[in-house]
């Protein structure tokens, strides 16, 4: 049984916006639509009874926003398989129960009632950081949502050799026809040792080309499996937060792993992931997969 695209919907432009990318990931994939409301929302947000009314305020809000954003992915995809769920949990719950049957589970970048001048919402930060599913937390500039830019960006770490993140982003180029942009930043080291026999010459060099050598050695697998995918591999010397961030803003999707150091929740991120959901110009795919605890994500 395939597992459907999950996503979060409460009403808000942002979850809208959710919904919209989530249909067409849906289609792309040929995967059903789950949509997933959590009613608890509501209340939090200081919604009275009416006592006239037959049933509470709550529960009409409720199946009145599952039942307009089931609309609005009908509109967009006629013909897409869709269910409507309301859960009566709170937000996160909600959404991270659902990501345990799901292909994918997708967010906005703010709920209802978010505080102004918040970058990333607090319940997609909490579902980014601990669903065990793939989280993509839709944000971005129209040409990216609408994945006009034709390309999917990867991220390649220390511990990405034939990783879940490197397989989901081949994936996505293959599904979208679309280039896949691999880049592997990396910078030397604070202090090196003058008479290491590597390092002859120009030290730069010798860390660039075994940028390259780990880069290859990543990617080896999947492209194996994806022979048609359109290839870009570069290195680039600097931090890759701000390196992924800055290309993010010709990319349709930025794809990071989050390597979870073996708690019950366990993911910790680094800060490539965290300043990519705060600051990227596409949405961002975060694929979790577990390291050795002692190991550190890049920064």
């Amino acid at each position: 049984m395939e597992l459907p695209v999950v996503v979060g919907v409460d009403g808000s432009d942002a979850s809208l916006t959710a919904v919209d990318w989530a249909v067409d990931e849906a289609v792309r994939h040929g995967l059903p639509l789950r949509l997933v409301h959590a009613s608890l929302w509501e209340r939090y947000e200081g919604v009275e009874p009416d006592p006239a009314a037959d049933r509470p305020s709550e529960q009409v809000l409720a199946e009145t926003i599952v039942a307009d954003a089931a609309e609005r992915a009908g509109r967009r995809a006629p013909g897409l398989a869709v269910t409507a769920d309301v859960a009566a949990a709170d937000a996160a719950g909600a959404l991270l129960d659902a990501g345990q049957e799901a292909t994918v589970l997708v967010v906005g970048s703010h709920g209802r009632g978010a505080v102004a001048g918040l970058l990333l919402g607090s319940v997609s930060l909490v579902v980014a950081a601990r669903a065990h599913c793939p989280v993509v937390v839709v944000r971005g500039d129209p040409h990216a949502l609408e994945g006009r830019h034709g390309r999917v960006l990867l991220g390649v770490g220390d511990h990405d050799v034939g990783s879940p993140a490197v397989r989901f982003a081949f994936h996505e180029a293959a599904v979208r026809d679309a280039e896949l942009d691999v880049v592997r930043a990396w910078r030397r080291p604070l202090h090196e040792p003058a008479d290491h026999p590597l390092l002859a010459g120009e030290p730069g060099a010798y860390h660039a080309q075994r940028a390259a050598e780990l880069l290859d050695e990543a990617l080896a697998a999947a492209v194996r499996d994806h022979p048609g995918v359109r290839l870009r591999k570069s290195t680039v010397e600097g931090t890759a937060r701000r390196t992924m961030t800055a290309r993010s803003a010709a990319a349709d999707l930025l794809v990071l792993g989050a390597r979870r150091s073996g708690g019950v929740f366990g993911r910790e991120f680094g800060g490539v992931v965290h300043r990519a959901l705060h600051h990227a110009a596409c949405p961002v795919a975060v694929v979790p997969q577990r390291r050795p605890a002692a190991a550190e994500e890049e920064s």
